[in-house]
């Protein structure tokens, strides 16, 4: 089972809770997000813009690695993988 966990910003008000148990076999990172989107509609736009990139400001961890640094949305996900999306933050 691959878990993912969104920030509360993401969720949908369908599906408020930001921890979603994916059973479907993921490929890939972008597999499983898709599977999110499926269970809290909304969250993938709020993810990937309309060419199907992680969106500038969205930081996404397969475990403890970001993605940027390994296949992108294209890693694969063990079963027991943990997908964290944050949303990166800054101002001052």
């Amino acid at each position: 089972m691959i878990t993912v966990e969104l920030p509360n910003v993401f969720c949908s008000a369908t599906n408020p809770t930001p921890l979603l148990r994916i059973d479907a076999t993921c490929r890939t990172v972008a597999d499983a997000l898709r599977e999110a989107g499926r269970k809290s509609p909304g969250a993938l736009d709020r993810i990937m813009d309309e060419s199907g990139a992680v969106r500038r400001h969205v930081n996404i961890f397969l475990n403890d690695e970001n993605i940027r640094f390994l296949d992108g949305l294209e890693t694969a996900v063990p079963t027991d993988a943990t997908i964290f999306v944050l949303a990166a933050v800054s101002g001052g």
